[in-house]
């Protein structure tokens, strides 16, 4: 189906002269409507005139055509049954969503009685977005081009050495006045998109010029995995391109089995099928990823006997990259020179979008230092990004808490691959959204709660979520005291979790030997939840060592899914110094240089004890000492209460505690000279 607009200018005497009259134009308009509608009658469905505007002497009409031959006659015939005589006539072929522009006009002007009426006569009416279409497409008029300017600009990209031989095919035939049929239809595989429609421009202008496609219009289609499909929409498409062809983008991150594909087979399913239906009077060129290899097989198996010519994007090295970069640097009306080819590394295969990237990368050095020297000294806004430090005050709290090493690292680790994401997909770094769920393990006091709550403003201010609260859950929270209220109630805060942290602690409680069938159910609940949810939620799962390590290893899939395991070490006796020093000082305390000692002393040794505190040790600690420092203070004279007896903190109020050191108890043999005693030590 083609579809067209043709105009001249109206030589009719006093044509012009009555338009000054707008009864008359209504008068004139509605004889135009009842003429073409009698002319329209006598084409018997084939065909379809209608004026969109003969108010002035320039005469302007659209023709929807089942069969281009014989439209010259046709437009004769026309004018003459509307009495009109025009000359300098002019048609060009258009595309579906001009020529429905134009039947609005028409409509709105009174020269046809109701577009939508002709719309659905040729059954093109699912094509408008008003009948919803359900997918997306676009249209283009194929570029009339000589044979010798297709082989030139084939021999430019890479692609051209698959395609040459099909060109040569091409032309090799004699030029068909009709076309008959399609021998062959097409399926390129490219990750480029500059490549894409190079090659499917080449070869629609190559067939178009030989009489293989009579229509110069052409429809690109794109499709993705879990979309929704109308395939009554799709075959109208089809109809609507017969005699011309249709691009189909299908085009997929990822070339594996997954959550998509029965779906994603349904689809194929559907656009195989249509394919074929129409395979020799519309021609399909299938677009891919390069490498698809279960992509192209489920293609495969629903095509049939139907034929394929497969173009593929071509590795480049050596000569064949070198006269790449010359056509890039001739397209932008510059010289190479030899910093350009000296970034090409000797032996490497490159694709298209590789020698794109090198290209920016030098053509942008090139407008800076050599086109535009005067700016050669303004830094590139990614050399800003990248001495960049990650922003807000979150991040600077955790950088200065005490210890914590591991957990800092891994934090700059996610923080430095989002911010390289956004840097680097220039050079060619893939472009992937990357799961932050985590598991934070380590005793009691280890600042893994605390962590987790600045881990999840840092996401906030670096916009990696868009809330950055940290919603805290345990098991009562997720586990149902009936069966099936467990699911619901964990996937309830994963949608108040969204933008934010969801934070489980001590996540072994959900598998206890307690009703382990709903520990079971909320597992398998977590897992399909952190998957649905793994753009918008971070999960952290919380607990001891030893525990949450069995937690992961009871659901392969929960651990599949964690990226990064997060260590929180005990303190070191030094690191709670430190703590006790920035408790103080955050209290507006000092510590005595006797106090220090002490503590030194009570830390060693309470480390050593199987419910050892950490962080809420030392915390409690200095509590105790500032009650103490009370009773002190108030058992002295008053007068003599100096402003530096208030803020500091002396050795003796530090609480005498006696702790008690057990070695843990040991299994197997005791080695002689070992006793099983309980060690007393009381600090003075």
């Amino acid at each position: 189906m083609q579809f067209y607009k043709f105009e001249g200018i109206i030589t009719n005497p006093d044509w012009t002269e009555e338009n000054d009259k707008r009864h008359i134009l209504r008068e004139r308009a509605r004889k135009i409507c009842l003429k073409t509608t009698s002319f329209n009658q006598t084409l018997k469905g084939q065909s379809c005139f209608y004026v969109t505007d003969a108010s002035d002497n320039i005469f302007h009409a659209g023709i929807i055509s089942q069969e281009s031959s014989g439209l010259p006659e046709q437009i004769q015939a026309y004018l003459k049954a509307l009495n009109l005589s025009v000359k300098d006539l002019h048609m060009e072929e258009i595309t579906f969503n001009a020529a429905h522009s134009m039947l609005q006009t028409a409509c709105r002007h009174d020269y046809i009685d109701d577009d939508d009426e002709i719309l659905e006569r040729f059954n093109l009416d699912k094509l408008c977005s008003r009948f919803g279409r359900f997918f997306d497409y676009d249209e283009k008029i194929i570029d009339k081009s000589a044979r010798s300017t297709v082989y030139r600009e084939a021999d430019t990209f890479s692609a051209g050495e698959s395609l040459r031989p099909e060109l040569d095919r091409i032309y090799a035939g004699k030029s068909m006045k009709k076309a008959i049929g399609h021998p062959v239809h097409y399926m390129v595989q490219t990750d480029d998109s500059d490549t894409r429609q190079k090659t499917c421009r080449l070869l629609l202008q190559a067939l178009y010029a030989s009489g293989r496609l009579r229509s110069r219009r052409c429809c690109l289609v794109r499709f993705c995995p879990g979309e929704q499909f109308s395939s009554s929409t799709y075959d109208c498409l089809y109809q609507s391109c017969i005699g011309g062809a249709v691009i189909v983008s299908y085009l997929t991150g990822d070339d594996t089995e997954d959550d998509h594909a029965s779906s994603s087979r349904y689809i194929i399913e559907q656009l195989c099928k249509t394919m074929k239906k129409y395979r020799n009077q519309v021609l399909t060129i299938f677009a891919l990823p390069r490498e698809c290899t279960i992509l192209k097989d489920i293609f495969y198996e629903n095509l049939g006997s139907t034929s394929f010519v497969e173009l593929k994007e071509d590795f480049m090295s050596g000569d064949t990259a070198v006269n790449f970069l010359k056509g890039l640097a001739g397209n932008h009306g510059v010289r190479c020179d030899k910093k350009l080819f000296s970034m090409l590394e000797e032996n490497k295969n490159y694709l298209a979008p590789d020698l794109h990237i090198l290209f920016d990368a030098w053509y942008d050095r090139k407008l800076k230092t050599s086109v535009y020297p005067q700016y050669c000294t303004v830094k590139t806004t990614d050399q800003t990004v990248l001495k960049s430090a990650p922003k807000g005050s979150a991040y600077t709290e955790l950088m200065e808490m005490i210890g914590l090493t591991e957990a800092k690292k891994i934090i700059r680790q996610a923080l430095a691959y989002a911010k390289a994401q956004k840097l680097f997909s220039e050079k060619g770094m893939a472009a992937d959204h990357l799961s932050m769920h985590m598991v934070f393990s380590g005793n009691p006091g280890t600042a893994k709660t605390t962590v987790a709550r600045l881990f999840a403003r840092i996401m906030r201010e670096n916009r990696l979520l868009s809330k950055g609260d940290l919603i805290e859950v345990g098991r009562g929270d997720l586990i149902g005291k009936y069966v099936g209220w467990t699911a619901p109630m964990i996937q309830k805060k994963f949608k108040q979790a969204e933008g934010s942290v969801l934070f489980i602690d001590e996540a072994y409680s959900l598998v206890d030997d307690r009703d382990g069938s709903y520990g079971d159910e909320a597992i398998n609940t977590i897992v399909q939840e952190m998957e649905n949810h793994r753009d918008n939620v971070v999960v952290i799962f919380a607990g001891y060592p030893d525990k949450i390590e069995s937690f992961l290893q009871k659901n392969p899939g929960l651990r599949s899914r964690i990226t990064f395991h997060v260590p929180f070490d005990d303190y070191s006796t030094e690191e709670l110094c430190n703590i006790a020093h920035l408790i103080a000082n955050r209290k507006g305390l000092n510590l005595s240089e006797g106090a220090c000692e002490k503590m030194e002393q009570l830390f060693s040794i309470a480390r050593e004890q199987d419910d050892f505190g950490n962080g809420r040790y030392v915390r409690n600690v200095i509590e105790k000492a500032q009650m103490a420092q009370a009773v002190r203070l108030l058992d002295q004279d008053y007068d003599r209460i100096s402003d530096r007896d208030i803020v500091t903190l002396q050795a003796k109020d530090i609480e005498l505690t006696e702790i008690k050191r057990e070695k843990r108890q040991t299994i197997g043999f005791v080695y002689p000279g070992k006793q099983k005693l309980v060690n007393e030590v009381r600090l003075l």
